[in-house]
C-alpha cells in the first residue's frame, strides 16, 4: 500500500527527529466507535498495522461525547503521548486549544485542517472517490433512480454528496438522485436504525442502488438495500463484505495509511507538518474491487470508471469540490 505523500497544500516539510526518543503513540477516535465498520475502524486498522509490524503498543481512546475532546486531549499529551492521531473534523476547535500548550507533542487530525506549528493535516479529495462511484451506480442502476444517505449534514459530507451525484450524471445524466441526511446532530453518525428506515424510504421511490457517508449509522443502509435485493455501495473501509452480493462497491479512504504513516514517521524521527491533501492521484481515495462484488461489476464499466479515473488525475476532468463554495451544482 503506497504511503500518502505530502500534497500541494503543505505549510512546512520541518523534521522531528529530536522527539523520536519520546515516541509513543496514542489514537482518540470519533462518536461512533472505532468498530463502526467504517472510518474510525480505518484508523484502528492502520494503528494495528503499524503495532503489527514494529511489536510497539500504542494507547488508544473512544469518546462518547465531545466534553471529553479537550480533555482526552490534555491526558495524553500530559501524559507523555507523542504522536497523538485524532479521527475526524470535530476535533479542530479543540486541537487549536490544547496543541499550543504542548509544543514538543506531535498531533496529527485527519478529515480536517488545523493551522499549528505542531500539527500535521490530513484531508482527502472524497468527491473524486464520490464521483467514480457515482458513475458505477448510474451504469448499475435498473431503474434509473439512485439514492445517496449521508450521516450528519455538514460541508464535509456535502463533498461526498456532490461527487456522487456529478459522477452519476456524467454515466447517465438523466439520472435521479434521491438524497437525505440522517441528522444534524454527532448522533447521525450511529443510528443504522434510522439508516435503514431513509433506505427503504428512498426504495420505495425507485432507488435500487444507495451510496451511505454515514459512519456507523450506514450499516443499516447497506442491510435495508439487501434485504430488498437491491444494491449499497460503502465507504471509508471496504464495506463489500458487509453484505456480499450486495455491496456494488465502496468508496475507501486511506485513513488506516494516514494513521500508520503519523505513527511511523514518528518513530523514525521523520514527522512533517503541514496539510496532506490526497485524492485520486496520492492513491488516498478510491473504489474497492474484490471477491464480494466482482460479479456485480462488468468489464465496460470497470472501464468507463478507470477512463473517468485517468481524466480526473491528468486534469481533464475536474470535480467539483463542495467546500469551495458551500454548494453543489447538480
Amino acid at each position: 500500500m503506497k504511503r500518502i505523500v505530502l500534497g500541494l497544500l503543505a505549510t512546512t516539510a520541518m523534521t522531528a527527529g529530536a522527539f523520536a526518543a519520546d515516541f509513543a503513540p496514542a489514537l482518540i477516535y470519533d462518536l461512533g466507535g472505532k468498530f463502526d465498520k467504517s472510518f474510525n475502524e480505518a484508523a484502528y486498522n492502520g494503528a494495528e498495522r503499524f503495532k503489527t509490524e514494529t511489536g510497539v503498543e500504542y494507547v488508544e481512546f473512544e469518546i462518547s461525547n465531545d466534553a471529553q475532546r479537550e480533555q482526552a486531549l490534555r491526558r495524553f499529551a500530559e501524559d507523555g503521548r507523542n504522536p497523538i492521531v485524532m479521527a475526524g473534523f470535530t476535533w479542530v476547535d479543540f486541537l487549536n486549544k490544547v496543541a499550543p500548550d504542548y509544543p514538543d507533542v506531535n498531533f496529527t487530525i485527519i478529515d480536517d485542517k488545523v493551522d499549528q506549528p505542531n500539527v500535521r493535516s490530513i484531508t482527502f479529495k472524497e468527491q473524486e472517490g464520490s464521483y467514480l462511484v457515482g458513475m458505477m451506480a448510474a451504469l448499475a442502476s435498473k431503474t434509473g433512480t439512485v439514492g445517496f444517505v449521508g450521516g450528519m449534514q455538514v460541508p464535509l459530507i456535502g463533498k461526498f454528496e456532490c461527487g456522487y451525484v456529478g459522477g452519476a450524471k456524467a454515466a447517465n445524466p438523466d439520472v435521479k438522485v434521491i438524497r437525505n441526511y440522517t441528522g444534524d446532530t454527532p448522533a447521525a453518525w450511529n443510528d443504522p436504525t434510522k439508516g435503514g428506515e431513509i433506505t427503504r424510504t428512498q426504495m420505495d421511490q425507485g432507488a435500487d442502488v444507495i451510496y451511505h457517508a454515514a459512519g456507523g449509522t450506514g450499516v443499516g443502509v447497506l442491510q435495508a438495500a439487501a434485504d430488498a435485493g437491491k444494491l449499497g455501495i460503502g465507504v471509508d473501509s471496504n464495506q463489500n463484505g458487509l453484505q456480499p452480493g450486495h455491496v456494488l462497491t465502496s468508496m475507501v479512504k486511506q485513513v488506516d495509511v494516514a494513521v500508520y504513516d503519523s505513527f511511523m514517521d514518528a518513530k523514525n524521527g521523520e514527522f512533517t507538518y503541514g496539510v496532506q491533501d490526497v485524492g485520486l492521484a496520492e492513491e488516498g481515495v478510491g473504489y474497492a474491487m474484490d471477491e464480494h462484488n466482482a460479479s456485480l461489476v462488468s468489464d465496460d464499466m470497470k472501464t468507463a470508471v478507470e477512463a473517468a479515473k485517468a481524466k480526473i488525475i491528468a486534469g481533464e476532468i475536474e470535480v467539483h469540490n463542495f467546500l469551495t463554495d458551500n454548494a453543489c451544482p447538480y
